[in-house]
This record gives structure tokens, sequence and C-alpha cells, in this order.
């Protein structure tokens, strides 16, 4: 089978990639990417060389492009997206321009050229912010709170509505928050990571109290080829764990793992509209396709730690340039940003 991965230079998709050659079975990938910010094809390094992968730089929006670059696929794994939701904020339009936008024009040329499968990977986020004690199934009501949440719940109608209107073999992943080896440090854990390595303060927005399922990258590519394999057309299946940690207890786990003083801790002025608590329930995708975790936050924070540790070369490349001018803008200085922020919206609101 020859896979279509859109955005297979990023953290995840670049990581899906590697976990599909290294099946021994008989797949082939073409990893279309457009190379932003975020995907850089030193994740992939090593696989290049293998005779079952290629490489197509192409943007997502553009559906002629995608369509020719697509022919001879059999199946679409879509992953390229804008999934950072502080630069959602900022930047919503671009927002909706790539996650709804993107995906529109990829359906359409998947129809086209007779794609068999297509699994759209979205996130755990489209559901909202969930009371203590709650999970939420693929049964439970869409309530994104963000501009980057609310573009992924559109695209996944979207994907639903060429099922039901189009006969169209979609189905949608949708994982707790992932890390691993390879995520661009705007994300909370490589951010932390990366600050520490070089003693740097630790932000925490608000109080650091809010609560996250996490999920190991591996883990997930692992249930995305589950799905690919065996799920229903038409259906949506969580991907994600019951390990549900706060910020603070994450980043204090993470200080004393690498040695280093909780005083690098430092909170900072919280994003608008942030989730409180985001926790799936998954027992869908266990009970039909047998997929579970493996590997425990614990083991994988490790993991995760050594893999920065030993990859320094890798981190200091991408903290460079786009990184820099992002960091200042969202943490050297996050007051005025904010400040900016709200006073465009109380300028719209006055001119309503």
């Amino acid at each position: 089978m020859k896979l279509f991965v859109t955005g297979g230079a990023g953290f995840i998709g670049s990581n899906f990639i590697r976990h599909v050659l290294g099946l021994g079975k008989n797949y082939a990938v073409v990893n279309y990417d457009k190379l932003t910010y975020a995907g850089n094809l030193a994740n992939l390094e090593g696989v290049a060389e293998n005779a079952a992968y290629s490489f197509v730089r192409g943007d997502i929006c553009d559906d002629s492009a995608a369509e020719e670059a697509m022919r001879g696929c059999d199946a679409v794994v879509h992953f390229a997206a804008e999934s950072h939701v502080d630069r959602s904020i900022y930047e919503p339009g671009l927002a909706v321009q790539t996650n709804v936008g993107g995906t529109f024009a990829l359906l359409q040329a998947a129809r086209k050229v007779g794609i068999q499968r297509f699994v759209h990977v979205s996130t755990d986020e489209v559901y909202g912010d969930l009371p203590r004690g709650k999970f939420a199934d693929e049964n439970a009501p869409l309530r994104p709170s963000s501009p980057y949440s609310a573009s992924k719940a559109g695209s996944d109608l979207l994907v639903l509505s060429f099922v039901r209107t189009f006969g169209f073999p979609a189905l949608i992943t949708r994982s707790s928050n992932n890390y691993g080896p390879y995520q661009f440090p705007e994300k909370f854990l490589p951010l932390l990571i990366s600050n520490a390595l070089h003693d740097q303060p630790l932000p925490l927005y608000g109080d650091g109290l809010q609560e996250r399922n996490w999920l190991h990258a591996e883990d997930n590519c692992r249930g995305i080829m589950a799905v690919l394999e065996g799920g229903r057309d038409g259906e949506v299946y969580n991907i994600g764990s019951r390990e549900t940690e706060t910020n603070l207890a994450v980043t204090q786990q993470l200080l004393r793992l690498m040695g280093k003083p909780e005083s690098l801790i430092s909170f900072v002025q919280d994003r608008p509209g942030h989730d409180r608590r985001y926790a799936l329930n998954c027992k869908k995708i266990q009970n039909e396709l047998g997929w579970k975790p493996a590997i425990s936050f614990e083991e994988g924070l490790r993991q995760t730690i050594v893999w920065y540790m030993a990859n320094t070369d890798w981190l200091a490349g991408v903290r460079g340039g786009e990184y820099r001018s992002y960091y200042e803008k969202y943490y050297g200085n996050r007051d005025a940003s904010l400040g900016e922020l709200s006073r465009a919206q109380a300028q719209s609101k006055a001119s309503c």
C-alpha cells in the first residue's frame, strides 16, 4: 500500500513515517509537506535513502498540486495543520485557512484520484473543557475554545460530511497531548526541556494546574496504523491514555529527572480562553482494534529527555530564526503581546 502522508516533516508525521517504514510490511510513503517553520527534513534523517520513501514539497491548500502528488497512492494520512493554540489566537485566519481550507482541498483531490482510505488526524481539544471525573468519548459534543481547536472541529465535520454525502472512505483519529522526539520546541514539553538544559526559566501559564492526558508519539502512531488498517469508514477513534497530570506536576517531574531546581519555574500570564482539562475515553479503539498505550508517561518522559539531551545539534538548529521570534513574542514580551491583543479585541467590540 502506498501512503500519501501530509505534514510528514513535522513532529508526529515524521514519527509516523519512521514507524511505517520500520514495520517490515509492504508500505511505501509519499511525504507531502510545505516545510513551514515546524516542518524539518532533519526529522527524517536516514529515511531519505529508503527506496519506499519519497518527498514532495507542496501546500495542502493547493488542490491541483496535492492531486498531482497524490496520484498512484492508495491512502491518505493527513497530519498537516497549524497546530499551536497561541499562534491561532494571534493569527486565527492562518489556522482556518490551513486546517479547514487545506483539509477541504485534500478531500477534493482524494475523491478525484480515487483514494481508498483517508485518515484525518485530529485532537482531543475539539471536545473542549471537561469537568474533573469526565472523559470524552467519540459521541461527546464538540465544544472547541480556541481558533485552533475550532478549525480542527470544522475540518472534522468536513470529513464526516464527505463520508455521508459522497460515500467517501474516511476516518478520524483524535489524540491527547503527544510528546516524544522531534517535537518543535514551541510545544510544552520540548520547551521545558530546552529551557532547563540552558538553565532558563520554565514558563507555566496561570497557576499551572491545567490537566492533560499524555500520549507518547510512538503509541499514537501505532493507534493511527490500527485505524488505517482496521477502522470502520465514517468512524471517529479517540487515541489517548488515562494518565492525566497537571502541567505543574509534569514540570516538577521533569525537573527532578533532569536534576534541575524548581526555582526555574516561572508562572506567566495565562492564555485567553485556556481550557482547564482534557481527558479521553478510549474504549472504542481498545475494544474494536485491540490498541492500548504501551509506554507509561514516566518512562516516556525519561526517554524524551534523554533524546533531547543526545540531540543538542538538532535542538540548536530549530531554536534559531523563527523560533527565537516566536519565543520573544509569546514569552519574552508576553504581557505586551497579550495587552496588544486585548486592545485589538476592545477596538473590535467598539466598532460593532
